[in-house]
Parts: C-alpha cells; sequence; structure tokens
C-alpha cells in the first residue's frame, strides 16, 4: 500500500510540474540568466526582426560580434541574441510573422531585459510609386490598419456606428467602401454590395505612464525624433543594385526617409488596395509587423525606429516582374546593411524607459 502511495506521490508532483510547465512560468534557472544578462550587459539596444532571412545577414556579418558571455538564452518559445554592434550592446531577437508575433515578443523583451531603445528592419511592399524596389525606408510615423468596425448593411457614413457612443468605436479616421471597387458600378444590380464599408480604428492602449485600465487611443505612432534626425545620415548611402551577373534592379537603391509607414495583418497584393491605403493614409512601406513594435514600445515609453526595404510593388504593376521572389534577398540585405550602419550612430545614448526624450 505504501509504494502505491509513494507512486501517485509522484505521479502528482510529475503532474505538478508539468501543469506549471504549460503555464507559461519563467523558470529560476531563466531568471538568474536574465538577471545576470542585465547586470552584464544592460542597458542594451534591442533589435527586433520578423524573419531569418531578414536575421541571418546580420548573424553572418563581422560587424556583428556575439557576446562571449551569454551568446544566447531562449525563453518562451524566443531566442535572445547577445552580442556588440559597434560600441552598441545589443539584444536581438526574432519575432515570426505578423502583429501578434511581433507585439508579443517586443513586450517579452522589454519586460525582461534593460532596453534602452528599440530598432526594427525588414522587408515591406511598397505602396508609393515613387520609389523603387530595393529602395529602403525609413517612416516617421506607423499606423496598424487591420483594426475595423465593419459597418451594417444598409447603414451608410452619417449612420453611427455600434458602440461608437461608448467610445469604443470612431468614424474620425474614415471608412472604405466596397462598392467603391464594384466592376460595373454604372449598374445599379451589379454595384449592389452587401459588405458596405469599413471604418478603421485606432489601437486602445494602456500607457505605463498612465492609470492602469484607464486606456487611452492612438493611431498613427511617431518613432524616436533623435532617431529619425539621426537616420538623415544614411540618406546618402550606397547599396548594390543586383542580385547576381544577369538579374539588377534599373537603378541603385536609396535611404530615404518617409513620413508613414502601415502595418495590418495582411499580406497585400493588391494593386486596387494599395492605392487606397496611399491615396488615404500616405503609406509607403506596408507590412505586417512595425505597427505592433511601435505600439508596444509607445506604451513603455521606448524609443524605436523602423527600418523596411522594398521588395516589390504591392499588388503589381512594376516593371519588374515577379518582384517579391526574385529581389527578396537583395531587399532583405539592403535592411540589414542601412540597420548595421544606423545602429553605431547611436554613440553612447543613456539608457531610455519613461520619460525618455523620445
Amino acid at each position: 500500500m505504501a509504494g502505491v502511495r509513494q507512486k501517485l506521490v509522484v505521479g502528482l508532483a510529475v503532474a505538478l510540474m508539468a501543469a506549471t510547465a504549460a503555464e507559461g512560468f519563467i523558470s529560476t534557472k531563466t531568471w538568474r540568466a536574465v538577471r545576470r544578462a542585465n547586470r552584464e550587459g544592460a542597458p542594451f539596444l534591442g533589435l527586433v526582426v520578423p524573419n531569418a532571412y531578414e536575421m541571418d545577414p546580420v548573424l553572418k556579418s563581422p560587424s556583428f560580434k556575439p557576446s562571449d558571455d551569454i551568446p544566447i538564452l531562449d525563453v518562451q518559445g524566443r531566442r535572445f541574441r547577445f552580442g556588440s554592434i559597434g560600441d552598441q550592446n545589443v539584444v536581438m531577437v526574432m519575432t515570426g510573422l505578423s502583429m501578434l508575433n511581433a507585439g508579443l515578443t517586443t513586450q517579452l523583451l522589454l519586460s525582461l531585459f534593460k532596453v534602452k531603445g528599440i530598432v526594427h528592419w525588414g522587408i515591406a511592399g511598397n505602396a508609393n510609386k515613387d520609389l523603387q524596389i530595393g529602395d529602403v525606408t525609413i517612416p516617421e510615423y506607423w499606423a496598424h490598419l487591420s483594426l475595423w468596425n465593419w459597418q451594417r448593411n444598409g447603414d451608410g457614413p452619417a449612420n453611427e456606428l455600434s458602440l461608437e457612443a461608448a467610445g469604443d468605436y470612431t468614424r474620425k479616421l474614415g471608412f472604405l467602401n466596397f462598392s467603391d471597387y464594384t466592376v460595373g458600378q454604372g449598374n445599379p444590380e451589379l454595384a449592389e454590395n452587401k459588405l458596405n464599408s469599413i471604418w478603421y480604428q485606432p489601437e486602445e492602449i494602456f500607457p505605463a505612464s498612465g492609470t492602469p485600465e484607464q486606456r487611452q487611443h492612438a493611431f498613427w505612432v511617431s518613432v524616436s525624433k533623435r532617431y529619425y534626425s539621426l537616420a538623415q545620415k544614411l540618406e546618402g548611402m550606397k547599396l548594390p543594385a543586383c542580385v547576381n551577373a544577369t538579374t539588377c534592379l534599373p537603378r541603385a537603391p536609396k535611404v530615404v526617409r518617409v513620413s508613414r509607414g502601415c502595418s495590418a495583418n495582411v499580406f497585400l497584393d493588391n494593386a486596387g488596395y494599395r492605392q487606397f491605403i496611399r491615396s488615404k493614409f500616405g503609406c509607403t512601406p506596408v507590412e505586417m509587423e512595425s505597427a505592433a513594435v511601435a505600439l508596444v514600445a509607445h506604451q513603455l515609453g521606448v524609443p524605436f525606429l523602423t527600418i523596411r526595404s522594398l521588395s516589390d510593388l504591392a499588388g503589381g504593376g512594376s516593371a519588374l516582374g515577379n518582384e517579391a521572389g526574385t529581389f527578396l534577398s537583395i531587399a532583405a540585405q539592403n535592411a540589414v546593411d542601412v540597420m548595421l550602419k544606423f545602429v553605431p550612430l547611436l554613440g553612447g545614448e543613456h539608457a531610455g524607459g519613461l520619460g525618455y526624450d523620445m
């Protein structure tokens, strides 16, 4: 009987350990490693990158020197890589695709480590026909464009949205009406569209400097003014124009600061929608992560900058065929090269956080 009880106790202990792991707690061992990293390397510049093909060129670059002490630390499915670029101690993490992954990873980064600022980079679709594939854009503002209030069929712009009176939703940012893009608009029967309109919404945010549970809203989120000003020094940077001996861009790519970038949980390959958001919101790079990084950094008062290289004209229409597949490698490398050039410009900046002069 005692042996049976002992087996039950052991089994219960194993079950409890499994439950603890499944609940996502960070182990004591991991916390010790986190504290050690902060003690020996902080403050860090946080480097946030969406995918491996945008991170691997950094790992292969002589500009990135991995830490001899703690080169990597794995926490809750994310791998944090420690090292230096120039005189900057950095911690780099790959988010994976989408706003959810980017937001979760950025929050984890800022919760675990003493980070004085964030630099985010990668590729993006292009909504600005005046720019070319391979150009590297540095936007001053970011917005999330996939938070919508989808209006009831039959209602129009003058009709109040559901829950608008409670302050949950607004008509201030405007809408997209699907019927405006219906083929055969001259025929009322063909032009009728039950999808009606989607109204763009700001994010509900809870800044660390505010009162918990008292919401605020944000749509256009500004990057660090200091970082954006420093980025002007990169605008004359020379970038390669050729993928190989036979595949080249019409001109050498350039680095350009732009007004606005837009993110959504949407891979945009539609010219009609590209033209709409360019006209409506002034977007240049369009992608799936930067606004999430921006919103988390904004809520925690941490300065940030995003560097996005254009890999294709969203929805086509370019003289270059099969843009994204053909020029992915050069676009990714260009974003990396600009990031590696930007980071040392930060020099001996002091630690950020709440109250930091952004």
